[in-house]
This record gives structure tokens, sequence and C-alpha cells, in this order.
């Protein structure tokens, strides 16, 4: 089975993380055909550290974007991957990879989650999952197994293109993953397999509480039942950033959404992600968070 995979990273002011991503790139035992930098207006040395790997790594590519001027969540992100996408869609891959510029990983990573896909044929996506270090301490950025987070994302082939692709707005590397599993595509975070995220998801968003109450409602478009929601919020109150108040605001969000009567996703997936949802509410979900909590003490 062929295991030629092609990346593509979208990139935006990452000087202080990027340098993390390319070490980790290079030491794959296992190499992408092509990895594609989309430099997306970047205004600090991110293209400059990249350029210092070119010439002797033919197989990383940067292309250049137009400042529009701010970051951009979600559509702009997809917009910016797919534009570094088009540079590899007639190479001869297997697998794509949507990996953004704050993580590091071990050598063997690709190697590893390469075996996973070809273990399980019904594999279309899957990840490591990923961790933070603050203080010298190590948290894991808690997601459920069936869930592969927008940081590092494979696809495969088949399934990539069975969803059509990534949708151009917030809540993309929900919806992707949703999709797949409405074919019968399983999707997998792994926890033998650790991604170093270097910075906190929503820290760079010049007002957090914002951001978290958008995810709030967002997650209600996305159809996601309120009982899982709230002990979802409860969750994130505990252990992400930032504590307490995010947690509040994310909860806050959903219900604003919720008596403003706002527009959800297609029937059909609303009642697809509630259906799955409550059935995580077992013994072997419980069980799972529980071993995610002791691997942050490896």
């Amino acid at each position: 089975m062929s295991r030629a995979y092609v990346v593509v990273t979208p990139a935006r002011d990452e000087e202080r993380t990027i340098a993390f991503t390319i070490e980790s790139m290079l030491r794959q035992t296992v190499r992408p055909l092509r990895w594609v930098i989309v430099n997306d207006g970047s205004t600090d040395r991110t293209r400059e550290i990249v350029e210092a790997h070119l010439a002797a790594n033919p197989w990383i590519e940067v292309v250049d974007r137009v400042n529009r001027g701010h970051r951009a969540l979600g559509g702009g992100v997809v917009d910016t991957f797919n534009e570094g996408f088009a540079r590899v869609a007639d190479l001869p891959w297997h697998y794509v990879v949507k990996l953004d510029a704050d993580l590091s990983f071990d050598a063997r990573y690709f190697e590893h989650l390469l075996d996973r896909f070809d273990a399980d044929p019904a594999l279309g996506m899957a990840s490591g999952k990923t961790f933070l270090i603050q203080g010298g301490r190590k948290s894991i950025e808690w997601c459920h197994d069936d869930h592969v987070r927008g940081p590092a994302k494979m696809y495969r082939r088949a399934c990539f293109e069975a969803i059509g692709g990534l949708e151009a707005r917030r809540g993309w590397d929900m919806i992707d993953e949703t999709r797949a599993q409405m074919l019968g595509w399983t999707t997998k975070s792994f926890l033998d397999y650790e991604l170093i995220h270097h910075r906190p998801i929503d820290a760079r968003q010049s007002n957090v509480l914002r951001s978290r109450f958008d995810m709030g409602a967002l997650y209600w478009f996305l159809g996601y039942h309120w009982l899982y929601h709230a002990v979802r919020s409860a969750r994130s109150a505990v252990q992400d950033f930032p504590i307490v108040v995010g947690g509040l605001a994310l909860f806050a969000g959903y219900v604003w959404a919720a008596l403003a009567r706002r527009e959800r996703y297609d029937a059909d997936y609303v009642a697809f992600v509630q259906k799955s949802q409550l059935a995580r509410f077992n013994w072997r979900h419980l069980m799972a968070f529980v071993r995610a909590q002791g691997a942050e003490n490896r």
C-alpha cells in the first residue's frame, strides 16, 4: 500500500514557533512528497525562517499570499490551505495533511500514523493528541478519541475526496469528520502519538473570551446536544485556557444561540451529532479520559 503523502501548512506570523515544526519535519523517518508552507501575509520573520531551509530541502516549498491585514479564523484558514493544496493536488499522493506551524513531534510520527492507516482501511482521518507544556508541566488539550483536532489532520485520499475537501467556515474541523463518519469512515486521534502544541488554542485571539463565546454559538450551529455541551463546558472551565471564565463563555455562547433560535446545520447532520454525543456517556469514554490525564505525567 502506498505511503505517499503531502503536507500543507497555513502560516501567519509564526516566527516564534515555526522552527519547531520545521525541525520535526526534517527529522521524519518517512518524509512527504511535498511540504507546502503557505505564508499568509506574515509581517514577521516567518518567511525568512522557512527560506533558510529551502535550498537543502527541495521537497519544501513556500507560497506567499497577500496580507489581508488580520488573522482569519475558519474560512481564512481553509482558503489558505486550499491555495497550498492546489500546488500538490496533481502529485501521486494517497494522504494529505493539514499541519499548523506551532507543533513539534517525534521523528517517527508520520511513520506510526501511516501504520495505523495501513492497519485499518476504514480509517479516513487521524492524528495524535495535542499537549501543552507550561511552567514545566505537560497537559493534554483534551478531545474525545473520535475527534481529530484542526492543528494536525491526516486524511486518506478516498475520504478527503468523499467529503468534498474542507468547508471554508469556522468549525471546518468538526464538519469534515462528521461528514466522514456519516459516510462510514472512522476518525481517530491517538494518545500514543504526542503533538506538542507551542501555543494554546485561542491564545492568539485579541479577545479570547469573545472567541470562546463565539465557539459556544458555533457548537449550537453544529448541533451539539445541550447535555453534552454542558459537560464539555464544565470540563473546559477546569482544564482549558483561560481557566474557569473560558468554560463559562463557551456555555454562554451556546445558550445565547439557543435562546435566539439561531440556525443549525442540516437536520440529518444534527441528528447524527447528537446521537453520537449521547453515546459517549459510557464507561469506555470515561476510561479514555482518565488515561489521557495519566498521559500528562509520562
